[in-house]
This record gives C-alpha cells, sequence and structure tokens, in this order.
C-alpha cells in the first residue's frame, strides 16, 4: 500500500494538477472560498515555490461601497463576480501576465461561484480562454437581481468605484 502525501491526504492538493500547471510556466489565479470570503490570488512558481503577488479578499468590497449590513453574503455569486472584478483591474493596472486558472479541489460546477469570479476577470480585460460561454451565470443573477432584496443598484455602485479606483 502506498501512503499518500499529507496534503492529498486531507483533500487539499491535487499533486497532478499542480505538477501539469507548474510544468506550463505560467502565471496562475488562484480561487479559493472560505465559510465567509472569497479569496482570489495572483501566484507566480518558480522552482515550485509559489509567490502571491497579488491577493484579493471579497472583505475588500467593503471598501468600495459594499453595504456594512450585507456582510454576510460576501461569499455569494454578485461577491465573486466583483471580488474577480477587483482582481482583474489590478492584474491590468499592474500589467501582469496573462495568468492560467486554478479552482484547486473545487468542482468547477457550472454558473457557480468559480464561474462568476473567472467572469469578473475577463470583464475587467483579462484574457483568460474559456471554451463555453454558457457556464457563466446570468446577468440577474451576477447583478443580484434574484436575491430577497434587490441588490442591482448597489451592484452598480460597487463595480463603478472599482472601475473609477484604476
Amino acid at each position: 500500500m502506498k501512503t499518500l502525501f499529507r496534503r492529498r491526504r486531507e483533500g487539499k492538493t491535487n499533486y497532478l494538477k499542480r505538477k501539469g500547471m507548474l510544468k506550463s510556466g505560467k502565471a496562475r489565479v488562484v480561487f479559493r472560498r472560505t465559510n465567509r470570503y472569497i479569496i482570489g490570488q495572483y501566484v507566480t512558481s518558480s522552482e515550485a515555490k509559489d509567490k502571491v503577488e497579488i491577493g484579493v479578499n471579497s472583505k475588500m468590497l467593503l471598501n468600495y461601497g459594499w453595504p456594512k449590513e450585507n456582510e454576510g453574503s460576501l461569499r455569494s455569486i454578485t461577491a465573486s463576480y466583483l471580488t474577480g472584478f477587483l482582481m482583474g483591474n489590478k492584474i491590468i493596472k499592474e500589467k501582469k501576465e496573462t495568468p492560467i486558472v486554478d479552482f484547486g479541489m473545487i468542482s468547477p460546477v457550472h454558473k457557480s461561484r468559480p464561474f462568476a469570479f473567472i467572469k469578473g476577470l475577463i470583464d475587467a480585460g483579462v484574457e483568460i480562454g474559456t471554451k463555453k460561454e454558457d457556464a457563466f451565470p446570468e446577468g440577474e443573477r451576477i447583478e443580484g437581481k434574484r436575491l430577497k432584496k434587490d441588490f442591482s443598484e448597489i451592484f452598480k455602485k460597487v463595480k463603478s468605484n472599482i472601475e473609477s479606483s484604476k
């Protein structure tokens, strides 16, 4: 019987995927979700050592006009999109190379938070190759029109604040 690496046993790292991404030599955009936030990182690797060059957290959206009373929804599809949009603006601003996407151990389900994050990156101007446009959530879901309280006005305000911060 073969003993697995610790991070593989804990369900944190798929070493086969990681090896393929490291061999490509390209920078990665890493998407992670916690119980409260969405985390995006622009990571470069050198000799299998990762270096986070840009880090964005959905908690940063509070600085761009996200309402304090809606702090509990900072891991929604809307927050994922805006976090990706913020990350994309930072990548464009710092003139970084085009990255590849790293979901890690998250199963990529179509029309979910990881794809909303990627849609935010693309809308910010980062050129990420996508095979299927129908994998992204609809505009109504991204803007928050389907929530109990219509969130679309706040969404537009936060997005314009992020755009003006370039």
